[in-house]
């Protein structure tokens, strides 16, 4: 399986689903509200309704759930690291494991468990917000909503163009590095054996035909860009107009709700 299979934060999957209708301002503007509750969040309580939640809004994406479990694949071994580390590392409680060499208390075991859904919910969201927004809208939802900063000089539409291109090349940039990965594997190379500093000199034969290859894209695209005669985005209107709707109200009494269930929760 390639890569890009493994890692679907960047990817959309055009849908006919609510949360795919909802204006891309709402879904940014939840998206990083949801996100702050699950670091406000301090007890199991408050994981649950953040994960019935998230499981809500993964069933009415209309996204197949295969497409977020694979999308956690590639952060496992950090969630199996950062478990580990908490279980034998975290002190208080009560003991629940009392080994000649280990000492597990109750405190470690929850701060894992804590942890690892932090980890759960963030790729969760961060992918269902990109699986569910066109890169184009995600661009411009993100333009409207800093476009205040421009009254300081921040170049907003730059900002919002160079994140949407970023999250645009991320499955390009893979499968990439997996078809380089492959002709290095062809000429002879072994990523998963042999002396460490062998093994490093292989990494390198990719890192540098994939800076290679990024260049070239960057500069092909520039060109591109150019020739359309792109010049920023001073004076430029836009095909799509958007309008907030029912969907986005609702969305806005959801985060009301879900703000009032952390509150009543927090600190219980």
């Amino acid at each position: 399986m390639s890569l890009s299979n493994y890692l679907i934060i960047g990817q959309y999957i055009p849908r006919d689903s609510f949360i795919h209708r909802l204006d891309p301002r709402s879904k940014i503007m939840f998206s990083f509200l949801f996100i702050s509750f699950i670091f406000l969040a301090d007890n199991i309580t408050g994981y649950i309704i953040l994960l019935v939640f998230t499981l809500v809004g993964m069933f009415i994406s209309s996204i197949p759930f295969s497409y977020y479990i694979k999308g956690l694949i590639p952060i496992l071994w950090m969630i199996l690291f950062t478990t580990i580390l908490h279980v034998t590392m975290t002190k208080g409680g009560t003991i629940v494991i009392d080994l000649h060499w280990i000492t597990i208390y109750s405190e470690g075991i929850q701060q894992a468990l804590f942890v690892a859904l932090r980890l759960l919910l963030l790729v969760i969201i961060a992918s269902m917000l990109t699986l569910t927004t066109a890169p184009i809208d995600l661009t411009a939802g993100l333009e409207r909503l800093f476009y205040p900063l421009k009254r300081i000089k921040v170049p907003v539409h730059e900002l919002a163009l160079m994140m949407s291109i970023s999250l645009r090349f991320i499955p390009t940039l893979l499968e990439e590095t997996e078809k380089i990965m492959k002709a290095q594997k062809a000429r002879g190379a072994n990523f998963e054996s042999g002396p460490l500093h062998k093994r490093l000199m292989i990494m390198i034969a990719i890192i540098i035909p994939l800076f290679i290859s990024a260049f070239k894209r960057a500069e092909e695209l520039a060109d591109a860009m150019e020739a359309r005669g792109y010049h920023g985005g001073k004076g430029r209107t836009r095909l799509r107009v958007f309008t907030f709707t029912w969907r986005d109200l609702f969305l806005m009494l959801l985060f009301i709700t879900l703000l009032t269930l952390m509150i009543i929760v927090r600190g219980n």
